[in-house]
Protein backbone atom coordinates (compact mmCIF):
# COMPACT_ATOMS: atom_id res chain seq x y z
CA UNK A 1 0.00 0.00 0.00
CA UNK A 2 3.09 2.11 0.48
CA UNK A 3 4.01 2.21 -2.98
CA UNK A 4 0.78 3.18 -3.86
CA UNK A 5 0.39 6.07 -1.87
CA UNK A 6 4.31 6.98 -2.96
CA UNK A 7 2.11 8.96 -6.06
CA UNK A 8 0.51 11.19 -3.82
CA UNK A 9 1.57 14.76 -4.35
CA UNK A 10 4.72 15.34 -1.75
CA UNK A 11 3.02 17.48 0.91
CA UNK A 12 -0.39 17.18 0.17
CA UNK A 13 -1.30 14.93 2.35
CA UNK A 14 -0.96 13.56 6.27
CA UNK A 15 -1.13 9.78 6.09
CA UNK A 16 -2.01 8.31 9.60
CA UNK A 17 -1.43 3.79 9.53
CA UNK A 18 -3.62 2.10 12.07
CA UNK A 19 -4.32 5.11 14.41
CA UNK A 20 -6.21 4.32 17.22
CA UNK A 21 -8.87 7.14 18.44
CA UNK A 22 -11.18 7.19 21.41
CA UNK A 23 -14.70 6.37 21.34
CA UNK A 24 -17.15 7.06 23.88
CA UNK A 25 -14.98 6.35 26.72
CA UNK A 26 -14.47 3.25 27.14
CA UNK A 27 -14.04 2.35 23.24
CA UNK A 28 -12.07 3.01 20.64
CA UNK A 29 -11.52 2.17 16.61
CA UNK A 30 -8.15 1.74 14.33
CA UNK A 31 -8.26 3.24 11.29
CA UNK A 32 -6.18 4.46 8.32
CA UNK A 33 -6.60 7.94 7.34
CA UNK A 34 -5.32 10.17 5.11
CA UNK A 35 -5.92 14.34 5.84
CA UNK A 36 -5.37 17.18 3.70
CA UNK A 37 -6.44 20.82 3.43
CA UNK A 38 -9.55 19.94 1.27
CA UNK A 39 -11.20 16.98 3.17
CA UNK A 40 -10.61 13.88 4.92
CA UNK A 41 -9.82 9.80 3.43
CA UNK A 42 -10.67 6.82 5.32
CA UNK A 43 -8.79 3.97 3.62
CA UNK A 44 -10.85 0.35 4.95
CA UNK A 45 -7.74 -1.93 3.63
CA UNK A 46 -8.89 -5.69 3.22
CA UNK A 47 -6.32 -8.03 2.45
CA UNK A 48 -9.00 -11.11 1.27
CA UNK A 49 -7.59 -13.55 -1.52
CA UNK A 50 -10.32 -15.46 -3.78
CA UNK A 51 -13.31 -14.11 -5.52
CA UNK A 52 -15.88 -11.63 -3.38
CA UNK A 53 -18.98 -10.86 -3.28
CA UNK A 54 -20.70 -8.00 -1.87
CA UNK A 55 -24.22 -8.89 -0.42
CA UNK A 56 -25.85 -5.51 -0.22
CA UNK A 57 -29.34 -6.85 1.12
CA UNK A 58 -27.72 -8.64 4.65
CA UNK A 59 -24.89 -6.49 4.33
CA UNK A 60 -22.43 -9.13 4.30
CA UNK A 61 -18.94 -9.77 2.38
CA UNK A 62 -18.84 -13.50 0.89
CA UNK A 63 -15.80 -15.08 -0.11
CA UNK A 64 -15.46 -18.29 -2.33
CA UNK A 65 -11.61 -19.90 -2.15
CA UNK A 66 -10.70 -23.67 -3.33
CA UNK A 67 -14.12 -24.06 -3.60
CA UNK A 68 -15.20 -22.97 0.01
CA UNK A 69 -17.79 -20.10 1.24
CA UNK A 70 -16.92 -18.02 4.14
CA UNK A 71 -18.65 -15.01 5.55
CA UNK A 72 -16.83 -11.72 6.81
CA UNK A 73 -18.12 -8.47 8.33
CA UNK A 74 -19.52 -6.08 5.40
CA UNK A 75 -16.35 -3.69 4.78
CA UNK A 76 -18.56 -1.04 3.87
CA UNK A 77 -20.47 -1.09 7.31
CA UNK A 78 -17.30 -0.75 9.06
CA UNK A 79 -16.06 2.53 6.64
CA UNK A 80 -19.30 4.12 7.24
CA UNK A 81 -19.08 3.51 11.01
CA UNK A 82 -15.26 4.99 11.15
CA UNK A 83 -16.82 7.40 9.00
CA UNK A 84 -18.77 8.85 11.94
CA UNK A 85 -16.66 8.28 14.39
CA UNK A 86 -14.07 10.54 12.62
CA UNK A 87 -16.54 13.27 11.76
CA UNK A 88 -17.44 13.16 15.55
CA UNK A 89 -13.93 13.60 16.63
CA UNK A 90 -13.24 15.85 14.34
CA UNK A 91 -16.00 17.80 15.38
CA UNK A 92 -15.11 17.80 19.13
CA UNK A 93 -12.03 18.86 18.32
CA UNK A 94 -12.73 21.95 16.14
CA UNK A 95 -12.60 20.34 12.48
CA UNK A 96 -16.47 20.44 11.90
CA UNK A 97 -16.03 21.65 8.29
CA UNK A 98 -13.50 18.79 7.23
CA UNK A 99 -15.67 16.38 5.32
CA UNK A 100 -14.90 12.80 5.95
CA UNK A 101 -15.21 10.30 2.71
CA UNK A 102 -13.55 6.59 2.44
CA UNK A 103 -12.64 3.90 0.22
CA UNK A 104 -12.55 -0.04 0.50
CA UNK A 105 -9.19 -0.97 -0.77
CA UNK A 106 -8.54 -4.86 -1.52
CA UNK A 107 -4.65 -5.27 -1.72
CA UNK A 108 -4.68 -8.49 -3.01
CA UNK A 109 -3.95 -8.13 -6.70
CA UNK A 110 -5.16 -11.28 -7.71
CA UNK A 111 -8.69 -10.77 -5.58
CA UNK A 112 -11.77 -11.27 -8.34
CA UNK A 113 -14.34 -9.03 -6.94
CA UNK A 114 -17.39 -10.11 -9.03
CA UNK A 115 -20.50 -8.05 -8.22
CA UNK A 116 -19.19 -4.96 -7.36
CA UNK A 117 -20.85 -2.84 -10.73
CA UNK A 118 -24.29 -3.94 -8.80
CA UNK A 119 -23.96 -2.70 -5.54
CA UNK A 120 -24.55 1.31 -4.97
CA UNK A 121 -21.44 1.53 -3.64
CA UNK A 122 -19.10 0.87 -6.61
CA UNK A 123 -17.51 3.80 -6.47
CA UNK A 124 -16.14 2.80 -2.57
CA UNK A 125 -14.49 -0.60 -3.78
CA UNK A 126 -11.20 -0.51 -5.30
CA UNK A 127 -8.13 -2.56 -5.71
CA UNK A 128 -4.84 -1.32 -4.03
CA UNK A 129 -3.43 -0.23 -8.09
CA UNK A 130 -6.80 2.11 -8.77
CA UNK A 131 -6.13 4.31 -5.02
CA UNK A 132 -4.33 7.25 -6.97
CA UNK A 133 -7.39 7.58 -9.68
CA UNK A 134 -9.86 6.95 -6.96
CA UNK A 135 -8.16 10.02 -5.12
CA UNK A 136 -7.96 12.10 -8.41
CA UNK A 137 -11.31 11.98 -7.85
CA UNK A 138 -12.32 12.93 -4.91
CA UNK A 139 -9.79 15.94 -5.42
CA UNK A 140 -11.98 17.18 -7.90
CA UNK A 141 -15.40 17.26 -5.93
CA UNK A 142 -13.58 19.26 -2.85
CA UNK A 143 -11.68 22.06 -4.11
CA UNK A 144 -12.18 24.26 -1.67
CA UNK A 145 -9.66 25.00 1.28
CA UNK A 146 -10.87 24.30 4.09
CA UNK A 147 -7.85 24.04 6.20
CA UNK A 148 -4.59 26.73 6.20
CA UNK A 149 -1.31 25.31 6.85
CA UNK A 150 -1.65 26.41 10.54
CA UNK A 151 -4.60 24.29 11.14
CA UNK A 152 -3.68 21.05 9.46
CA UNK A 153 -0.40 21.23 11.45
CA UNK A 154 -2.68 21.36 14.44
CA UNK A 155 -4.86 18.65 13.19
CA UNK A 156 -2.13 16.17 12.89
CA UNK A 157 -0.23 17.02 16.10
CA UNK A 158 -4.38 16.29 18.08
CA UNK A 159 -4.41 12.75 15.92
CA UNK A 160 -0.91 11.75 16.80
CA UNK A 161 -1.50 13.00 20.28
CA UNK A 162 -4.80 11.09 20.44
CA UNK A 163 -3.59 7.89 18.66
CA UNK A 164 -3.80 5.40 21.85
CA UNK A 165 -2.32 2.51 20.30
CA UNK A 166 -0.41 0.83 22.95
CA UNK A 167 3.40 1.41 22.64
CA UNK A 168 3.13 3.34 19.44
CA UNK A 169 6.28 4.46 18.10
CA UNK A 170 5.27 6.74 15.21
CA UNK A 171 8.75 6.29 13.83
CA UNK A 172 8.60 2.59 12.25
CA UNK A 173 5.59 3.90 10.42
CA UNK A 174 6.93 5.99 8.34
CA UNK A 175 10.38 3.60 8.02
CA UNK A 176 12.42 6.39 10.07
CA UNK A 177 14.93 5.83 12.59
CA UNK A 178 16.07 8.47 15.18
CA UNK A 179 19.22 9.77 13.56
CA UNK A 180 16.95 10.73 10.59
CA UNK A 181 15.02 13.67 12.73
CA UNK A 182 16.22 17.26 12.80
CA UNK A 183 17.09 18.25 16.25
CA UNK A 184 17.42 21.24 18.18
CA UNK A 185 15.34 24.09 18.92
CA UNK A 186 13.62 25.87 16.12
CA UNK A 187 13.46 29.26 15.27
CA UNK A 188 9.91 30.22 15.23
CA UNK A 189 10.23 33.12 12.86
CA UNK A 190 12.38 31.85 9.60
CA UNK A 191 12.48 28.09 11.07
CA UNK A 192 16.35 27.46 10.45
CA UNK A 193 17.42 25.31 13.53
CA UNK A 194 19.00 24.48 15.30
CA UNK A 195 19.41 27.16 18.25
CA UNK A 196 21.93 27.83 20.03
CA UNK A 197 21.58 28.93 23.54
CA UNK A 198 23.18 31.62 25.61
CA UNK A 199 22.39 32.83 29.26
CA UNK A 200 18.80 31.15 29.50
CA UNK A 201 17.75 32.47 25.78
CA UNK A 202 17.94 30.45 22.40
CA UNK A 203 19.55 32.79 19.45
CA UNK A 204 19.13 32.39 15.79
CA UNK A 205 22.02 32.56 13.76
CA UNK A 206 20.39 33.27 10.74
CA UNK A 207 17.80 36.27 11.22
CA UNK A 208 19.50 36.94 14.79
CA UNK A 209 15.84 36.71 16.57
CA UNK A 210 16.39 35.92 20.68
CA UNK A 211 13.64 34.04 22.06
CA UNK A 212 13.11 32.27 25.44
CA UNK A 213 10.52 29.39 24.77
CA UNK A 214 11.90 28.37 21.16
CA UNK A 215 12.51 24.63 23.23
CA UNK A 216 9.14 24.53 23.80
CA UNK A 217 7.94 23.27 20.33
CA UNK A 218 10.57 20.50 19.91
CA UNK A 219 9.41 19.50 23.92
CA UNK A 220 5.91 18.50 22.41
CA UNK A 221 7.26 17.05 19.10
CA UNK A 222 9.54 15.26 21.37
CA UNK A 223 6.38 13.62 23.27
CA UNK A 224 4.71 12.99 20.14
CA UNK A 225 7.31 11.15 18.69
CA UNK A 226 8.88 8.92 21.10
CA UNK A 227 5.64 8.74 23.86
CA UNK A 228 8.01 8.24 26.79
CA UNK A 229 8.98 10.30 29.87
CA UNK A 230 11.58 13.16 29.22
CA UNK A 231 15.06 12.87 30.91
CA UNK A 232 17.93 15.48 31.12
CA UNK A 233 20.26 12.74 28.69
CA UNK A 234 17.43 12.94 26.05
CA UNK A 235 17.02 16.84 26.64
CA UNK A 236 20.38 17.35 25.83
CA UNK A 237 20.55 15.16 22.70
CA UNK A 238 17.33 16.30 21.25
CA UNK A 239 17.91 20.21 21.69
CA UNK A 240 21.66 20.44 21.62
CA UNK A 241 22.45 21.16 24.92
CA UNK A 242 26.09 20.94 26.48
CA UNK A 243 25.20 21.01 29.95
CA UNK A 244 23.13 18.66 31.73
CA UNK A 245 21.85 20.91 34.34
CA UNK A 246 20.32 23.34 31.92
CA UNK A 247 18.38 20.32 30.62
CA UNK A 248 17.52 20.15 34.27
CA UNK A 249 16.49 23.55 34.67
CA UNK A 250 14.59 23.21 31.82
CA UNK A 251 12.68 20.13 33.07
CA UNK A 252 12.13 21.47 36.46
CA UNK A 253 10.85 24.86 35.12
CA UNK A 254 7.91 22.59 33.14
CA UNK A 255 7.56 20.74 36.04
CA UNK A 256 8.50 17.23 33.45
CA UNK A 257 8.93 13.90 35.14
CA UNK A 258 12.87 13.52 34.48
Amino acid sequence: MDFHLSFLQEGKYFIFHDIRLPWKKEFSYQIDTLISQHYALILEIKNIAGTLFFDRPINQLIRIINEKEEGFPDPILQAKRHKLQLSKWLEENGFKRLPVEYLIIISNPSTIIKNASTTPYVNKISHSADLINKISDFEKVYRPILLQPKEIKKLNKLLLRADSTEGSDILPLYSLVPSDLLTGAQCRYCSHLPLIRSHGTWICTKCNIKDKEAHLQGLEDFMLLFQKKLSSSDLCRFLHLSSRHTALRIIKSLKISK
